[in-house]
């Protein structure tokens, strides 16, 4: 049963993994056995976390890629095969927020959040899917979130391009899955990133999303080891065009009874 969640021999490749859920993904994929190629738009900020995997026996290229970039994108691709040959995985990592009341929210940030992360995790999995083609396998996890399945004031355009993630896997592992790919969605809930930190900063905040999660705390990076691995794995094979969210409960939209 353990040899179901073994990676040992797969190559990952894990974009925007300088910092936060990208560094927590690609972790997790190197313990279970799988050699990594990571990017990030700066290459400088790869460093240290390549020599973390490496430290741990496994194989690390880095990669300078901006998933805005169609170049840069098929660069990565390029890279990865002259070095390891094939491309077992893909964690859609890379993405961002911008904060903005809906009425004052600009064109240009619009086109920022949607083209980063809904156009770039297209585009990324397509590059990769034309080689797992090939070999007939391939595990695609895309990012969700909790945003999901429900709005949020002040992040709409964030809201629009995360369902457009689940709706996008859905048609892609409609498409993609008589070539032996699977392609599911991990959404996790309330991580606290780089992202995000400023609104940990508020305690009354992190107390009303506390009283909202049945499990009665924000995510700890550990808590989507297993989830990743799964959905990387020969674990997952029969699953595909779904949604995972680790989120501790927080979707059930659970408040604490009054009493």
């Amino acid at each position: 049963m353990q040899d179901l969640f073994d990676l040992s021999g797969k190559v990952a490749i894990v974009t925007g993994a300088s910092r936060g859920l990208g560094q927590y993904f690609g972790r997790a994929l190197a313990k279970a056995g799988a050699d990594l190629v990571i990017t990030s738009r700066t290459l400088s900020s790869l460093a240290e976390f390549k020599k973390e995997i490496e430290s741990l026996g496994r194989k690390a290229l880095a990669v300078q890629a901006d998933v805005l970039s169609q170049s840069d994108i098929e660069n990565m691709v390029r890279m990865t095969i002259e070095e390891y040959g094939k491309i077992d995985i893909l964690v859609n990592n890379a993405g961002l927020n911008i904060r903005s009341p809906s009425a004052d929210f600009s064109w240009e940030d619009w086109d920022t959040v949607l083209d980063t992360n809904l156009k770039g995790n297209f585009f990324c999995a397509q590059a990769v899917a034309k080689e797992m083609i090939k070999r007939n396998y391939g595990r695609i996890i895309n990012m969700g979130s909790c945003t999901c399945v429900f709005g949020m004031e002040g992040i709409a355009p964030y809201t629009a391009s995360r369902g457009g993630v689940l709706m996008m896997t859905r048609s892609l592992a409609a498409e993609w899955g008589k070539y032996g790919i699977t392609v599911n969605v991990l959404a996790p809930g309330w991580f606290k990133t780089t992202q995000n930190a400023a609104l940990y900063e508020n305690k009354q905040w992190v107390e009303n999303i506390k009283s909202r999660i049945p499990l009665n705390r924000p995510g700890l990076p550990n808590d989507l080891d297993g989830t990743v691995i799964f959905l990387a794995s020969d674990a997952s094979a029969y699953i595909t065009g779904q949604m995972i969210l680790v989120d501790g409960g927080f979707t059930t939209g659970a408040t604490k009874a009054i009493t």
